[in-house]
């Protein structure tokens, strides 16, 4: 008996001093300073998604695009979570990808649901 009360002081004792030192406080702020990739970017961009068209048209195209970009299992996570911003008919693609052949293949996808005339691409390749 008195060996299991030892070992949960130990226990005890070795969480509170994991505590003391800082354990979780500097797990915290490993995760806190790290940002993603693109905030910068998106800080000196005119087109935000906030800014997107709340019309009927402007979200079934995003939509669309949306479906079209996520339903490709060979696009980086990157490309899968790029920004897709309607308005008024207009695509804006925003967001890091990490190829030149994967920013195209994304535009097309666009181009194709929306038409080549009415997409920006402004999707940059992460270096």
């Amino acid at each position: 008996m008195t060996s299991r009360v030892f070992l949960r002081t130990v226990a005890i004792g070795v969480g509170v001093a994991a505590l003391s030192f800082g354990g979780t406080p500097m797990l915290t702020q490993a995760r806190s300073v790290q940002q993603p990739d693109n905030t910068g970017a998106n800080k000196q961009q005119a087109t935000t998604a906030d800014q997107q068209k709340e019309t009927a048209e402007d979200r079934e195209l995003a939509q669309k695009i949306r479906k079209s970009i996520v339903g490709d299992k060979a696009l980086s996570t990157y490309g899968h979570n790029v920004k897709v911003i309607v308005r008024n008919g207009v695509v804006t693609l925003k967001g890091p990808v990490q190829s030149e052949d994967e920013k195209k293949n994304i535009g097309a996808k666009a181009a194709d649901v929306a038409g080549a005339d009415k997409v920006q691409n402004e999707l940059t390749v992460k270096s």
